[in-house]
């Protein structure tokens, strides 16, 4: 193999595994340790940056680092990274002489992002401190999108959301809520300089059965009527309750169904357990207030009498596997079951819905009704035309959303100043030594023995009394700590410097997971499984020096070291530094904001 380029931003960061995982790279391991020494505004800062919606993150967020975490591999459960964003969030104090301030003289350049969502939001908290007059469009009374009317007041208060809109809002951008944008093309007309689609997948997926439309009084679809709840027009639901499908969606129905009269809820999915949708914590939160999930039923008919549903009835399902392993649901041959309910709500998936763009103002739209967005750019087929979030590729999480928001917002900026959309700014990058003496360095590298902390929860009786009550607690200061000292450090990079090296193999010796080698360089596929621990996670890269004085390299396996220095430590000649890798993705204006 060729010696590792350790100096292509790539490489470090690909191993601080919960910053590669986040699609808005937000430096993990930096605001958990920042959290560590108390330090909770300087940690929600780091989130803000990047994610702009931390205490809403803290909350929601679909998690993408936590699979990815390094902790994973040593004791199966990774840090609560998630939940320590809440801690930073929830303890920062006061922040407004923090934040940047309106910008000074206006660039001449006018922006409209149509809808108020997190991706829009985004491109607003980028570009009006640069300059650019940001007009927000939004038919609802506040901002926030599907933040506000689809995730319940029970997960996510309506405060949070308030106080982080806020602090996007106070950046100056021109809020018109309350009116909703029906033609691109008049808006196009406008004097505009750039135009960005952040309407999110506003459409929940109906069931076209037999007895949809005889019951359909009771037959809800699922995200109209969270937004009903939240806004106040529904406050009960019937005793007997099924929620269809196996998403978050679907969670967030039942819960809510359980908190507005609903006694006996179920939720029943055509998929098995494994296969839904719904993040993990989301079904263990619906089980544990006693939702039952029923797997490999699909729905054949509603019942009705007299114009009122009286149940469901579902045909029963199993995975069956051809020759190719392709895997299809085929019917058992079991009696259809009939499950009676007063209300059926459909948590079946969301679709765009695109009305408002007329097709003849050179924006072009696939097959399926999607319009043609460039997958780094975010620019639509029409260039002055922008799309990010849902409305770009269909429905994800937040996180997504804000990613989008800055990548079309650099995007924005570049056409704007007549520059190439596509030549994207590198981000900014720092390797500094933690050494603060021949065996001691400036973090904390003792690898934890603690487990997971789990986070406390209302009690049930009173998380089921109120729809608005919130049910997770949050970290205290003391489960906080703890679980920041879970996490590894995996920023802090070993780096080594081959000239320095006398091929002693002291560091091999004292590594605790035998992730280095000295050896016969080869090509990957022949090296990966003869190291002294076989390295056969490919999706992790191997660390390989240049030749040394024997003839022989260096080799180490990134995917199971434990950022601990004691190879550094050990080493007698300073070969190994323990070295923090930060990585700031460039935002709008090629700089970084803080």
């Amino acid at each position: 193999m060729e010696p590792t380029n350790t100096e292509s931003p790539e490489y470090f960061h690909k191993v601080v595994d919960c910053q590669w995982a986040c699609p808005a790279h937000t430096p993990v391991p930096e605001y958990i340790r920042l959290i560590a020494q108390g330090r909770h505004a300087d940690a929600y800062m780091v989130n803000w940056k990047s994610n702009v919606f931390p205490g809403i993150l803290g909350r929601t967020c679909d998690r993408p680092c936590e699979p990815a975490c390094r902790r994973g591999r040593v004791d199966e459960e990774p840090v609560a990274i998630c939940r320590l964003k809440r801690v930073a969030a929830d303890n920062k104090g006061e922040l407004n002489g923090r934040m940047p301030k309106p910008a000074a003289t206006r660039i001449g350049k006018k922006i409209a992002c149509i809808g108020a969502g997190p991706a829009s939001m985004t491109v607003a908290r980028d570009l009006a401190p640069l300059g650019y007059e940001v007009v927000v469009f939004d038919g609802e009374a506040k901002s926030g999108g599907m933040i506000r009317s689809q995730i319940p007041r029970f997960r996510l208060p309506e405060s949070v959301i308030d106080e982080e809109m806020g602090y996007v809002t106070a950046l100056g951008p021109t809020m018109r809520l309350g009116e909703r944008v029906d033609s691109l093309g008049s808006l196009l007309a406008e004097d505009f300089d750039a135009i960005f689609v952040g309407t999110g997948a506003p459409r929940g997926r109906d069931l076209d059965v037999p007895g949809r439309r005889e019951a359909a009084a009771n037959i809800h679809i699922g995200i109209d009527w969270l937004s009903n709840v939240s806004f106040g027009h529904v406050e009960a639901i019937g005793r007997r309750v099924i929620v269809l499908g196996g998403g978050n969606t679907a969670m967030d129905c039942c819960r809510t169904s359980r908190r507005l009269g609903g006694e006996d809820v179920k939720v029943i999915v055509r998929s098995g357990f494994e296969e839904m949708k719904a993040s993990p914590w989301e079904k263990e939160d619906a089980m544990h207030e006693g939702i039952p999930i029923l797997n490999f039923l699909v729905p054949k008919a509603f019942t009705h009498e007299d114009g009122r549903l009286t149940g469901v009835i579902f045909e029963e399902v199993a995975p069956v596997f051809d020759d190719k392993g392709r895997r299809s649901l085929k019917p058992t041959g079991a009696p259809d079951q009939h499950f009676e309910c007063d209300d059926v709500l459909l948590a079946i998936g969301q679709e765009n819905a695109f009305p408002w763009i007329e097709r003849d103002i050179g924006l072009e739209f696939d097959d399926w009704g999607m319009p043609k967005v460039d997958a780094v750019t975010f620019q639509s087929t029409h260039p002055k035309v922008f799309f990010g979030g849902d409305a770009a590729f269909g429905p994800k999480n937040i996180i997504w959303a804000v990613a989008h928001g800055h990548e079309a917002a650099v995007s924005i900026d570049a056409f704007c100043r007549g520059k190439d959309v596509r030549l994207r700014p590198p981000p900014m990058v720092n390797l500094s030594s933690q050494k603060m003496g021949i065996h001691e360095w400036s973090y904390d590298n003792d690898v934890s023995l603690e487990d997971r902390k789990v986070v406390p929860l209302l009690p049930i009786e009173s998380a089921l009394a109120s729809v608005k009550a919130e049910v997770e607690l949050g970290f205290d200061d003391a489960l906080a700590l703890a679980e920041t000292q879970r996490c590894l450090n995996c920023d802090v990079q070993t780096v080594f410097s081959a000239p320095l090296c006398i091929e002693c193999d002291a560091c091999a010796d004292i590594c605790p997971t035998d992730c280095i080698t000295f050896t016969v360089n080869e090509e990957e596929d022949g090296l990966r499984p003869r190291l002294k621990a076989p390295a056969m996670n490919e999706t992790q890269d191997l660390y390989v020096s240049g030749a040394l004085p024997t003839g022989r390299v260096m080799v180490k396996d990134e995917d199971v070291c434990l950022h601990c220095g004691l190879c550094a430590e050990r080493c007698p000649t300073g070969a190994w530094d323990m070295q923090k890798f930060l990585l700031d993705t460039a935002q709008a204006g090629g700089g970084c904001v803080r």
